[in-house]
């Protein structure tokens, strides 16, 4: 906390969530803490020496959120169907897209709003109302909609918490549990997927004995 609110590293706090917040909404890369990040971006402008004013924090987060998916909007208009086709890697599932489909096939155009509030489904959406060739009027007014009560509601719910007295004498350890929060979906994903990977090893082990004691002995 004295680094973000004490020293030179205050002035990128501002920079930092909004290249964040457009990379999360606008070039598909949906692995990043927009949440959390906007909430305590919030937190952080309710201390004392805020290293940025929420006067600031809040229009500049929510233009960015806008032109994050304006910005997937017209990547979705042209890749269209060619995104589906895309092989896994790392960073990148079809699953994400497939099941953001089902959300925009679920709820319709409401959904531009309802999934700024979803992780991952917010990266995809914007891009798939642009495959989907959606009237781009409707689009930009659902997507205002969705960045003043994301991109605005989450910013200005950390910064009242952050003036309760309770959590202003406590914001260190809340500013850890945050960052944690962040980071524990991955933690949980990679360990499934240890775990998986020594059920099947265990499994074939398992087989491969069960095959050896089966053998008709001569």
């Amino acid at each position: 906390m004295h680094l973000l609110t004490e020293t030179w590293l205050k002035n990128a706090v501002l920079p930092a969530i909004l290249v964040i917040v457009f990379i999360e909404t606008g070039l598909l890369f949906p692995i990043l803490p927009g949440d959390s990040l906007l909430f305590t971006g919030g937190l952080l402008s309710a201390t004392d020496n805020p290293p940025v004013s929420i006067w600031v924090l809040l229009p500049a987060v929510m233009v960015t959120a806008f032109a994050g998916d304006q910005c997937a909007y017209w990547i979705g208009r042209a890749i269209g169907p060619a995104l589906f086709h895309k092989e896994d890697t790392r960073l990148f599932k079809k699953h994400y897209v497939t099941e953001t489909h089902a959300f925009f096939e679920k709820y319709g155009p409401k959904t531009i709003i309802l999934a700024r509030f979803v992780p991952i489904v917010r990266t995809f959406m914007p891009v798939l109302a642009g495959v989907s060739k959606m009237e781009y009027r409707k689009f930009v007014t659902f997507d205002i909609v969705g960045a003043i009560l994301w991109g605005g509601g989450v910013t200005v719910l950390g910064y009242f918490l952050g003036n309760i007295e309770f959590i202003r004498k406590n914001i260190e350890p809340i500013f850890l549990l945050i960052v944690l929060l962040s980071i524990l979906p991955g933690i949980i994903t990679v360990a499934k997927k240890v775990l998986n990977r020594g059920a099947d090893e265990a499994g074939q082990q398992d087989t491969a004995l069960t095959a050896s004691t089966n053998e008709p002995t001569h």
